[in-house]
């Protein structure tokens, strides 16, 4: 996935760059309008990240521009907090989303990756991590062509995973999606579901899926 960020404030682009492309995203970083336009309008993105208050051209403008030209590549614009005119304005120009100013990387992650999802046509009950495959509308799991089968808290398990591929959970995050209660740190019942369904989908396959990061949680992700 190839992402460009438009964004003034050096300090939030690297911010912003660091934790998309620790998801596997290639990140080109634009620091004024006048760059950040050219560069839309001179390379295929997946997705633009627009600041709106910027140097030269403004991010309005340059979705303005972008959507009279026929460029419809999905934007992000990210807003100032208490400015909700400049929101509309940018959803009626053609903005697919808006985050406001300050915000959690794992929103703007998971906002990148519904749009670019929708975007592309696939529906957001599928997910894909290498060659495992999640349908969670049919509830159906294949590792490659194996149809594996699993109880519902594994599935859940998983579907908690997959929804977020190469981020950590910790047993806290994890218990509280799944179970539904507060954590106990007494229990391994994290644990011993994860093994279970590390059994199931990692048994026998050359690339493992799903990881254990020392003292800090589990992951399912191509890479170790």
């Amino acid at each position: 996935m190839r992402i460009l960020l438009v964004e003034d404030e050096k300090k939030m682009a690297t911010f912003v760059r660091k934790g998309l492309s620790e998801q596997g995203m290639s990140v080109d970083v634009c620091l004024d309008g006048d760059e950040g336009y050219n560069v839309a309008r001179s390379c295929p993105f997946d997705l633009i990240i627009l600041d709106i208050m910027l140097p030269g051209r403004d991010g309005l403008s340059i979705l303005r521009n972008l959507r009279r030209e026929g460029n419809n590549v999905p934007v992000i614009l990210l807003t100032a907090r208490g400015e909700p005119f400049e929101r509309v304005e940018g959803l009626e120009l053609g903005a697919d989303d808006y985050l406001a100013k300050p915000f959690y990387i794992d929103e703007l992650i998971a906002r990148v990756r519904t749009i670019v999802r929708r975007a592309s046509g696939q529906g957001s009950h599928l997910y894909q991590v290498a060659d495992l495959s999640v349908n969670l509308s049919s509830r159906e799991v294949r590792r490659g062509d194996r149809l594996i089968e699993l109880t519902p808290r594994e599935f859940s398990l998983l579907e908690c995973l997959v929804r977020s591929p190469g981020r950590v959970l910790s047993r806290v995050q994890i218990c509280e999606k799944v179970w539904n209660y507060d954590f106990d740190p007494g229990t391994n019942l994290v644990d011993v579901y994860v093994q279970r369904l590390r059994s199931k989908i990692d048994k026998g396959q050359a690339v493992k899926l799903l990881h254990t990061v020392r003292g800090v949680g589990y992951k399912v992700d191509e890479d170790s």
